[in-house]
């Protein structure tokens, strides 16, 4: 089981991305607030969001939160600040994996707190940064892969 972490997301359509992620790979889906969109019922059935119900969701109303709750998570952080690259970090079940807020990332604070656990995504040096459900899938993925793709099972219709 994989873990995704959104802290205070911005743009619905990321969100709803990750969230599709999430529905496939049975990953669990956290975010803390604020966000900058609405999540609500009436909301995500006017954007046709038919997975929705498949994602196992909880929204916190900060780190603070979410830290009470969820005590000595083995958490991994998603920065272009990283000095070391994800296929570097092993990734357990019931791993966390945290991204920032697509116009500034995850807080400073937060990064150098934990900075032992932060990962970037190689991509050359006058790229900013990838877009954000692009990075969760890659990180999601990554971890998924090195736990055995757990749960997710099935074949392509061309296999014999």
């Amino acid at each position: 089981m994989v873990n995704i972490v959104l802290v205070e997301p911005e743009i619905p359509q990321n969100c709803g991305n990750i969230a599709r992620t999430c529905a496939a790979t049975r990953s669990r889906l956290h975010l803390i607030e604020p966000l900058g969109f609405d999540i609500s019922e009436k909301a995500v059935k006017r954007a046709g969001l038919d997975y929705w119900p498949m994602v196992d969701l909880t929204v916190y109303s900060g780190l603070e939160e979410f830290f009470l709750k969820n005590p000595d998570p083995d958490l991994w952080l998603a920065t272009t600040k990283a000095p070391r690259d994800y296929t570097q970090a092993q990734f357990r079940d019931n791993c966390w994996l945290f991204f920032g807020k697509e116009t500034a990332g995850l807080p400073r604070d937060f990064r150098e707190r934990y900075a032992d656990r932060c990962l970037r995504i190689p991509m050359r040096a006058d790229a900013r940064s990838l877009n954000l459900s692009n990075s969760v899938a890659i990180l999601t993925y990554e971890a998924l892969k090195q736990q055995g793709f757990p749960g997710l099972t099935g074949e392509g219709e061309m296999a014999r």
